[in-house]
C-alpha cells in the first residue's frame, strides 16, 4: 500500500515537473504557445517553491527600462576655436576626438565649425564623452554617439518645404536698393543681376523706369522661412528693352537660364568684371592721361570701385600673365581661346591659389581692386582684346554660348512653357494693381 503510494506521489510530481519545465520553455513574447492550451495543472505552492526564477522574469517582464541620464553642456563657438581647443576647454579625451574626426566622411566636417554657432557636448555621470551634436544651420545638424569604444557620425536633415512667390519693381535708384525694397534678399539680387550679366550693364545701362518681375522659390522649414531659393522665371525691362530668361533643369540636376525659346541667357563674356561700380572712364584713343597729363590712347574702361572689391574674370580661359607691369601695377592677363583675351589692372592682390597656366571660370574671382601703377584712385582698368587688337568692351560683339540641344528642346518646352505662363500673369496682375490706383 505505502509502495503504491509512494509511487503515485512519485509520477505526481514528475509530471508536475515535466508540465513546469514545458512551460518555462514558452516565451514571454509568445503567449499563445501551443504549450499554453495543453500543459498541465500545475500547483501554485509547487512553482513557487520550485522554480522561483519564472516570477522573477515575469516581475522583470513588466520593468519600465529607463533611459541614462546625461549631463549636456552648450558651449558656443567663439573666433579661431576648433574641436581640439574645445575639447581641452572642456577636458573631453583627445583619443575620442580622433574617433570622431576619423569615424567616416561626415566625421571630417566636424573640423570646420563657425563662429557663433552652439557645439551641444552630453556625457555620463564619469564624464566620458557620450555624444556631440553641431546644428550646422537650420536645415542640417551633424551628431556623433558613442558606440561602444568608438563613434557614429550621421548627418541629420529636416525637411524643406519651398513656396513659389513673386515680386515687382521699377527702378528708382538702384538695382540693390530697389530690390530690397521689394523684399528680396542680397542673394536674391546678386542671383537677378547674375542671370541678366550679360545683356545688361548694371554700372552703366540701368536708367530710372526701368522695372523688373520675377518669380521666385522661398525656403520653410517647420513652417518658418529660413532662406530663398531659385529664380524660376524673371523680366528685366531696360531701356525699353525686354529680357526674359526662365530655368530650366537637366535630369541630372544641372541647371542654367535660357529665353523663352531656348537660346542661353549666358553669352562667352560677361559684360563687365566687377558688380555694381560705376565707370570712371571710358575707351578713348585720345584721352589725356591724368597722371602723365599727356594725349595717351585709352585702350579700355575704368570702374571706379572701393580698395578690396572683387574682380571677376568675363570668360572661360587660362591666365597667361600675373605680375607687375610698369603703369598697370599688379596685373593679370587671361587668354580666352586663340581669339580673345583680356586684361585687368591697378589691383590691390592677386587672388589666393592662381598662377601663370591656371584655369578659370567665366565669373571666377581672379584679383581685387587697389590703385597700384599709375592710378589717381582705387579702380579697375579692363581691356578687351580681339587677335590682339583693343575693342571697347562696351560696344564689341560678344560671342554667344551654346542653346538649349536639340534633343533636349520638347522637355524644354515642356518644363518652362508653365513658367512663363506664372510669370505673365504675375505682370498681369501688377499691371491691373497699378491702374487700379
Amino acid at each position: 500500500m505505502k509502495n503504491n503510494t509512494f509511487k503515485s506521489l512519485f509520477l505526481g510530481i514528475s509530471i508536475a515537473i515535466a508540465a513546469t519545465a514545458s512551460y518555462a520553455l514558452i516565451s514571454p513574447e509568445n503567449p499563445r504557445s501551443s504549450f499554453s492550451s495543453t500543459a498541465l495543472p500545475i500547483p501554485t505552492i509547487l512553482l513557487e517553491s520550485t522554480f522561483p526564477a519564472v516570477n522573477n522574469h515575469e516581475i522583470t517582464k513588466n520593468e519600465v527600462v529607463k533611459k541614462p541620464e546625461f549631463n549636456s553642456i552648450s558651449h558656443k563657438i567663439k573666433h579661431g576655436e576648433s574641436l581640439s581647443t574645445i575639447f581641452s576647454k572642456l577636458d573631453l579625451s583627445k583619443t575620442d576626438l580622433h574617433y570622431i574626426i576619423h569615424a567616416n566622411d561626415l566625421g571630417k566636417q566636424f573640423a570646420s565649425l563657425s563662429t557663433g554657432k552652439n557645439l551641444i557636448v552630453k556625457t555620463d555621470s564619469k564624464g566620458l564623452l557620450q555624444q556631440l551634436v553641431y546644428h550646422k544651420n537650420a536645415i542640417d545638424t551633424l551628431k556623433a554617439t558613442r558606440i561602444n569604444d568608438s563613434f557614429d557620425v550621421e548627418l541629420i536633415s529636416k525637411p524643406i518645404e519651398r513656396k513659389i512667390t513673386s515680386t515687382q519693381a521699377t527702378i528708382s535708384s538702384s538695382l540693390f536698393l530697389d530690390g530690397k525694397e521689394a523684399g528680396l534678399s542680397d542673394k536674391l539680387i546678386m542671383q537677378l543681376a547674375d542671370i541678366f550679366a550679360w545683356d545688361i550693364d548694371f554700372a552703366l545701362s540701368l536708367r530710372k523706369g526701368d522695372q523688373f518681375t520675377l518669380v521666385y522659390e522661398k525656403i520653410f522649414v517647420d513652417g518658418k522661412e529660413i532662406d530663398s531659393g531659385n529664380i524660376i522665371s524673371a523680366e528685366f525691362v531696360n531701356r525699353g528693352h525686354s529680357f526674359t530668361a526662365v530655368r530650366f533643369e537637366e535630369k541630372e540636376g544641372s541647371a542654367s537660364y535660357f529665353t523663352p525659346e531656348g537660346k542661353s541667357m549666358r553669352k562667352a563674356f560677361l559684360r563687365t568684371p566687377v558688380d555694381f561700380a560705376r565707370i570712371s572712364s571710358y575707351f578713348n584713343l585720345k584721352r589725356k592721361h591724368p597722371v602723365l597729363n599727356r594725349i595717351r590712347a585709352h585702350k579700355g574702361v575704368d570702374y571706379a570701385a572701393k580698395k578690396g572689391t572683387k574682380i571677376k574674370t568675363t570668360g572661360d580661359g587660362k591666365i597667361i600673365y600675373r605680375g607687375r607691369k610698369g603703369g598697370y601695377g599688379r596685373v593679370v592677363i587671361v587668354q580666352h581661346g586663340q581669339k580673345y583675351s583680356t586684361l585687368y589692372a591697378h589691383m590691390s592682390s592677386y587672388k589666393k591659389g592662381q598662377k601663370v597656366g591656371s584655369r578659370v571660370k567665366q565669373g571666377q574671382v581672379i584679383g581685387y581692386v587697389g590703385m597700384s601703377g599709375l592710378a589717381t584712385g582705387p579702380h579697375l582698368h579692363y581691356e578687351f582684346r580681339v587677335n590682339g587688337v583693343h575693342r571697347n568692351p562696351l560696344t564689341v560683339k560678344l560671342p554667344h554660348a551654346k542653346p538649349i540641344k536639340k534633343s533636349l528642346l520638347a522637355e524644354f518646352k515642356k518644363q518652362t512653357q508653365p513658367l512663363i505662363a506664372q510669370l505673365n500673369k504675375v505682370k498681369a496682375s501688377h499691371l491691373l494693381a497699378q491702374n487700379q490706383r
